[in-house]
């Protein structure tokens, strides 16, 4: 099973491309046990509002995408699907039948209420690297979720992932606690990391995601070398007031301005 369009990896233009993230969709549909809304039809209506890329967290204990909805989508959309999930053995061979364009290996806490931080890949290598290799051996990219830290960095290189995801939830947060000076440090520490992963690695893509809105995207969408950003909670937040497509075609223009 693949998606019925495979998209290049190369991005054309100087700004990132925009990955939305409809797993909360699914979370209002479980909160009730129904099933609606249709985390599927959220895809069609992100990507007619000019998504470039669709991304879902199939996690462990199922908490908002299912299953039936990770094979339903794969079908269906026409970007490309990046299916984030944990380096299990379960989750392997879930990405083995789907084969998305993407994976993005994440930590996962059950206790969690989202992803708190980047993957430990400094002190996992000798399960991550062949875990990578089974991946990209069945024509799927890999990606990383990571703190923009070095060691972490450098590690992923090491095991030939095709690309890191920056986590800029630390960014996000002092944002919101109105911490101006850590969070310029903070944005200053993603531009080196982001340094650092070219410097090693020209040709790993760099991407970025966790936390961001139309208020605080526009700083990291100008950061050169970021790829591509991956958004979710705040967008479909916005959705509930405008709509799901405006939601998406107002986060582009909030990271082109």
């Amino acid at each position: 099973m693949t998606t019925s369009l495979q998209h290049s990896s190369k991005n054309t233009i100087k700004t990132p491309l925009l990955g939305v993230n409809v797993d909360h969709v699914a979370t209002l549909r479980q909160a009730r046990g129904v099933g609606y809304p249709s985390p599927l039809e959220a895809v069609l209506l992100c990507e007619k509002a000019g998504a470039d890329g669709i991304t879902i967290h199939l996690r462990e204990d199922r908490r908002h995408i299912q299953d039936s909805d990770v094979y339903e989508i794969a079908e269906q959309l026409t970007t490309r699907l990046n299916l984030e999930m944990a380096a299990t053995s379960e989750m392997l061979s879930i990405a083995h039948e789907v084969k998305p364009y993407w994976v993005c290996l994440v930590p996962e806490k059950r206790a969690e209420l989202t992803t708190e931080g980047g993957l430990d890949v400094a002190g996992q290598i000798s399960h991550l690297k062949p875990y990578i290799q089974d991946l990209q051996a069945e024509g799927i990219k890999v990606s990383l979720f990571i703190d923009p830290d070095e060691d972490q960095i450098t590690a992923a290189v090491n095991c030939h992932a095709d690309a890191i995801e920056l986590h800029t939830g630390t960014y996000a947060e002092l944002g919101l606690a109105g911490n101006t000076n850590a969070q310029k440090d903070e944005l200053e520490r993603i531009k080196q990391a982001v340094s650092i992963a070219k410097n090693l690695n020209s040709e790993l893509l760099v991407n970025a995601g966790h936390g961001l809105t139309r208020d605080n995207v526009n700083a990291i969408a100008q950061i050169d070398d970021i790829y591509e950003l991956n958004i979710g909670h705040a967008l479909i937040a916005d959705a509930v007031f405008v709509g799901l497509e405006q939601a998406v075609v107002m986060m582009k223009a909030a990271m082109h301005k």
